[in-house]
């Protein structure tokens, strides 16, 4: 089966900064793909490289096995979905849907019905005469995903599009854009700086930095084992320690130990509370353990100790995992 995104050594250049350093990546037909990563870590470039709004300094990138090199972006079966929505304030919202075909020619009846259908795909439907102002912010996100999907594009990209939703509106969004992937079959390409989401949302991950993907994996694959420090850092909380500390491997190696792996028990460790910090759900307690910090995540109860008082901690062995790469 032919991938639907293939890059191939790419790199991006901008004078002195390498957005993007050699790249090799294979999107999956139909999986929810995301890129992952902290600001100026190149995923972005790497989304706008798919969509030829930015061209390779080197190497080059295939879409469904096709060269990619140099075709403008109104040739490729691609469509992207904007954080700002990009709405047409001017229009009402079946016009906004409908502009893509209004390029290309298409009759108005034809458009207008395309139109209604991908409102109703969206759950939209009966808001093609409101104007973009009269719509809430997951609305209007919604709005603009009908305007992509109209084209009927091979792969949807989307550069962080719940970034402007608030914390509610954001997760029914991710749950209802899953939802729609699955439905329609087509690839998404999600851009996000977002761990929960990425994790939540993706078949597979990208993690980026500095221009580089430093590990691409399931969900599951990049938070319980992560490739790197980096990786263990930045996807989640982890305790990124010594793996002699952690009881599992030689020393010079380094260890994750998630927060949640961290349990309270009086045959453990000895260990001190420097911080209680009530999360709801969970409550958080940094740790000293002969001098080596750690953070735990433990279940709300009476009994927690407090900051300044002496507790045992214990973990599994098998809960720790030892990383490929120490940087």
């Amino acid at each position: 089966m032919t991938d639907a995104v293939t890059f191939r050594g790419v790199s991006r250049h901008f004078g002195p900064v390498r957005a993007v350093d050699e790249v090799d990546l294979e999107i999956r037909d139909g999986e929810f793909f995301a890129m992952l990563g902290p600001s100026g870590s190149g995923k972005t470039t790497c989304l706008r490289l798919i969509a030829g709004f930015e061209q390779p300094t080197a190497g080059h990138i295939e879409i469904f096995g096709e060269r990619a090199d140099g075709v403008p972006p109104y040739l490729r079966n691609v469509n992207t979905v904007f954080q700002s929505y990009a709405l047409f304030p001017h229009m009402n919202v079946l016009d906004n849907v409908a502009f893509g075909l209004r390029v290309k020619g298409v009759s108005r009846a034809e458009r207008l019905k395309a139109a209604e259908e991908a409102l109703s795909m969206v759950e939209l439907a009966g808001y093609g005469s409101r104007r973009a102002g009269e719509l809430s912010g997951g609305q209007r996100q919604r709005v603009a995903l009908a305007r992509a999907l109209i084209n009927k594009p091979r792969v949807l990209l989307l550069d962080e599009p719940l970034g402007a939703l608030d914390l509610k509106l954001r997760e029914q969004m991710q749950e209802e854009l899953r939802k729609l992937q699955r439905a329609l079959g087509l690839t998404f390409v999600f851009v996000t700086h977002d761990q929960e989401e990425a994790l939540s949302m993706a078949d597979r991950v990208a993690v980026f930095a500095e221009g580089r993907i430093q590990q691409v994996g399931s969900a599951e694959d990049i938070y319980r084992r992560p490739a790197s420090r980096f990786v263990a850092d930045f996807v989640g909380s982890s305790n990124v320690i010594p793996a002699d500390f952690a009881g599992v491997g030689a020393a010079g190696q380094w260890a994750s130990l998630r927060p949640e792996d961290i349990t309270l028990d009086p045959a453990g460790r000895e260990a001190v509370v420097i911080g209680r910090y009530f999360h709801g759900r969970v409550v958080k307690l940094a740790l000293d353990v002969g001098g080596q910090a750690l953070t735990a995540l433990v279940a709300p109860r009476d009994d927690l100790p407090d900051a300044g008082q002496a507790t045992r901690i214990a973990w599994d062995p098998a809960r720790v995992h030892l990383m490929e790469r120490g940087s």
